[in-house]
Formats: structure tokens, sequence, C-alpha cells
């Protein structure tokens, strides 16, 4: 597999985080028979994605980058699907955040 590949297979994966994140919320608990199989199915999705894409990159810098994309991604859906409030803090924190996870794609491993 290439490394073009793996990294795609990463964001993909981190997406996936991301859903997976979301339907667990809104499964109540899982008390909510759909939610809470489509978080099953995320979960399964996004570790299967996950565990190719380190097959070629780094732990550290994948991981990192996986776990990035999933924190941003999530305060972004809280935003978006539950009204959560993004203050000046939460805002510097996810710039942070989002720096972080380009300088480590970006630097050689």
């Amino acid at each position: 597999m290439s490394a073009s590949l793996a990294w795609t297979l990463l964001v993909l994966s981190g997406i996936a985080d991301v859903v997976w994140a979301v339907t667990t919320k809104v499964s109540d608990g899982y008390s909510r028979l759909g939610w809470t199989a489509a978080s099953v199915v995320a979960l399964v999705i996004f570790l299967g994605l996950l565990t190719q894409a380190l097959k070629v990159l780094p732990l550290g810098t994948a991981y990192a980058v996986w776990t990035g994309i999933g924190a941003v991604g999530s305060v972004a859906a809280g935003l978006l699907l539950f009204g959560e409030a993004l203050s000046a803090a939460r805002l510097a924190a996810i710039l942070v955040i989002l720096g972080g996870v380009v300088a480590l794609k970006l630097l050689p491993s």
C-alpha cells in the first residue's frame, strides 16, 4: 500500500471516528437500537481503516493525526448538531490541535 493511500485511509478513519462519537451520543446510552447499531458499524469501520493505515504510517504520527481529526471533528459536530458553544478559548484550542496535526503530517517521520 502506498503512503498516500494510507493517509487517505487514516483521514477516512478519523471521519468514521466522528460518526461513531455522534451516533454514540444520539444512541442515548445505547438505549436506541438503530443509533446503537450505527455506532457499532462506525466503530468497526474506523478500527478497520486505522488498522490498515498503521501498516504503513508511523504509529505516533498516525495516532496523533487520527486523534486530532476526531477531536476537531467532534467539536465541529457538537457545534453544528447539538448547539454547543464556541468560545474564543475553544477556538484557540482547536487551532492549536489543527496546527499540530498539520505539522505532524508535514514533518519527516
